[in-house]
């Protein structure tokens, strides 16, 4: 077992767990409320407070910012974003093509306003490394690369076995792909500048403020953001609440809140370094149906995380980060069967959080010019990026501006409800057990990927 279980995540470990600033006073009216001070909220204020410095803007937060997923998170900042293929299908493969333009440029984004605005957030622009361990998954691989050549040339290499071992030493490697377009990041202190950053600006931030409810405008009435030290009215609220959106008053099947779990290593020795190699501090990840995604830390540890433990009934989220011991002992046998040299190194830390699942698996943005409620959000892991794009686009939309960001096909996305329980649970929990099955079998040496996923991915609408 970890060293330490929770206690919000790792990442706050060396500056400590920040204790939650004043609370929303009473009744405020203001331009825009902004319920979540996670990254989506905080880059929301961040761009509409530059854009337009004479706008009164709140945020909302129920502990401090970055509490959530935004300070939890692998430290991915990749351009991978939720629904590529659910959107091409749909909307036309140019449009999803922008999109994919966009997530490219954002990566860029958020180095360059880290450096602007001086946030350490140990940021070392690396690229994104995903490795094959199996013949299923060096086919998926070979077909990943191949999807993404399709949007523009030169956008990933691929890389045999020696050459992907070369840049990071794992295990059983029989091919890998490496792109450009990632970073690593240290989570909770981009989230910890972002928050000092709109603080600065002139953004009123309230922390330790549950909301309970959001109710739209309708007549000459605004809509509003409900807490139990007063009602924050304003032009427009936008919900950026991702994976604990489930929380709010009629949001309890508009996005499932996924578990992700992660561990971190003791400081791993030069010995091991020169053996994995992992220079270039790239992110890694692989094409097991259950995937791992994992970083070097500033300190030279590994983080790692996986799924666990992935859906609570009734859309419940854990307790500070705590995760089960059984998670742990899943990331443990990943981070050994990887690096086999780490087997002995002690587990420091482990915990976990939650993302937002639409049930599309499609992330969105949204702004209802009748209601003035907005959102963004449905990210599905891949938010670290994708919250900067959607805090770009809420200021566009709120703003009024028709832009190149305001015509991606991700904003006014509609889709479906999930299913009340117990089918929700049933679903997710059935879902999972079939990849991990399927990963199971190929690992046991079958050659092609496992029809018990192909059946899982149609099930679950991904």
């Amino acid at each position: 077992m970890a060293a330490v279980n929770g206690e919000v995540s790792f990442w706050y470990a060396a500056d400590g767990v920040p204790e939650p600033g004043p609370a929303l006073p009473g009744d405020r009216d203001v331009d825009v409320c902004v319920v979540g001070g996670g990254y989506t909220g905080l880059w929301t204020a961040y761009y509409l407070k530059k854009a337009d410095p004479g706008l009164r803007i709140a945020v909302l937060e129920r502990r401090f910012c970055g509490y959530g997923a935004s300070g939890r998170n692998g430290g991915w900042l990749y351009n991978g974003f939720a629904g590529r293929g659910a959107f091409a299908r749909r909307y036309g493969r140019e449009r999803a093509a922008a999109m994919q333009r966009a997530m490219d440029e954002a990566v860029g984004e958020v180095v360059g306003v880290a450096g602007a605005e001086r946030i350490d957030a140990d940021i070392v622009r690396g690229g994104v490394l995903e490795v094959a361990r199996s013949k299923p998954q060096l086919e998926r691989l070979r077909a990943h690369v191949e999807a993404e050549r399709a949007y523009g040339e030169g956008r990933v290499e691929l890389l045999g076995a020696k050459e992907a071992a070369e840049r990071i030493n794992v295990a059983g490697t029989l091919g890998g792909c490496w792109t450009a377009h990632g970073a690593r990041i240290q989570p909770a202190r981009l989230a910890r500048g972002l928050a000092r950053t709109v603080r600065e600006l002139g953004v009123e931030v309230y922390e330790g403020t549950a909301v309970t409810a959001i109710l739209p405008g309708s007549g000459y009435r605004k809509p509003r953001a409900v807490t139990p030290y007063g009602t924050v009215t304003a032009d427009h609220v936008l919900r950026a609440t991702e994976g604990f959106t489930a929380g709010l008053r009629g949001e309890k099947r508009t996005w499932l809140p996924m578990n992700s779990a992660m561990v971190a290593t003791e400081p791993l020795p030069a010995e091991f370094w020169a053996e994995a190699g992992w220079e270039g501090r790239e992110v890694l990840g692989d094409f097991a149906h259950a995937y791992m995604y994992a970083q070097r830390t500033a300190d030279d540890r590994i983080a790692l995380g996986g799924r666990g433990v992935p859906y609570r009934f009734g859309s419940r989220t854990d307790s500070d980060g705590s995760t089960q011991v059984e998670t742990v002992r899943q990331l443990r046998a990943v981070l050994d069967r990887f690096f086999p040299a780490a087997a002995q190194a002690r587990i420091d830390h482990a915990w976990a959080g939650v993302l937002g699942v639409p049930r599309d698996w499609c992330a969105t943005v949204e702004l209802d010019r009748v209601s003035g409620l907005g959102w963004a959000g449905g990210y599905v892991g891949s938010g670290v990026t994708t919250t900067n794009l959607a805090g770009r686009t809420l200021r566009d939309l709120v703003l009024g501006r028709d832009t190149e960001l305001t015509r991606l096909p991700w904003v006014g996305h509609t889709v479906r409800r999930w299913e009340p329980e117990p089918l929700r649970w049933l679903g997710v929990h059935a879902m999972y057990a079939a990849y991990h099955a399927a990963d199971r079998q190929e690992a046991a040496g079958r050659a092609t990927t496992s029809p018990i996923a192909r059946v899982a991915d149609l099930v679950s609408g991904r």
